[in-house]
């Protein structure tokens, strides 16, 4: 799936302008989202995309079903959702949703604004201000997502992921902090 598959199903939006509709569209065009049923996704694509149909149908199948999308990764993916959980700023469904793809978007390779389909940092940060706001505000030094994610994770298991004991005096500080721009990362 690709650029004609983002495409296709934007224009099958609701609110195709919308942040929220832009970030699942994303993370739909690229691959299913994990951890959401059937139910779910058919009432993800009513609610967003509601005119969805053909190819762009297989975006909401369920990871490892009939339409050849891949199976399911675990790795952090619950760790990540819960914690996008703990800091929502409502428990609507579509917020929910939203963890979903955010943790299916980090198992991906690229900076995390590029695997959901965003169109920079900036649309990412805002999206993660709105939805996730505490969350947001914790990376006051503005690191990388995904690295900062991960961080949290460790923070939270106790477990120290740095191999210095501050940032200022680390040799990968431009791996965590350095800018995004359109290039492929390494997974931060």
């Amino acid at each position: 799936m690709g650029t004609q598959q983002y495409d296709a199903l934007m224009g099958a939006a609701r609110y195709p302008g919308d942040v929220l509709t832009l970030a699942l569209g994303g993370v739909l065009s690229r691959s299913p989202i994990q951890g959401l049923d059937a139910q779910e996704l058919g009432r993800l694509r009513d609610r967003y995309f509601p005119a969805a149909g053909g190819e762009t149908a297989r975006c909401f199948e369920q990871p490892g079903g009939s339409g050849g999308c891949p199976a399911f990764r675990d790795d952090e993916f619950t760790d990540i959702v819960q914690l996008l959980l703990d800091h929502r700023r409502d428990d609507s469904e579509g917020t929910r949703w939203l963890a979903h793809a955010i943790a299916t978007a980090c198992l991906e390779n690229n900076h995390l604004w590029q695997d959901m389909g965003l169109p920079s940092r900036e649309v990412l940060s805002e999206l993660l201000r709105r939805y996730f706001g505490s969350l947001y505000a914790k990376n006051a030094k503005n690191m990388k997502w995904k690295r900062f994610f991960y961080k949290q994770l460790c923070d939270r298991a106790e477990v120290n992921m740095c191999k210095a004991p501050s940032c200022k005096i680390c040799t990968d500080y431009a791996v965590c902090f350095g800018p995004e721009d359109g290039q492929a990362s390494t997974g931060c």
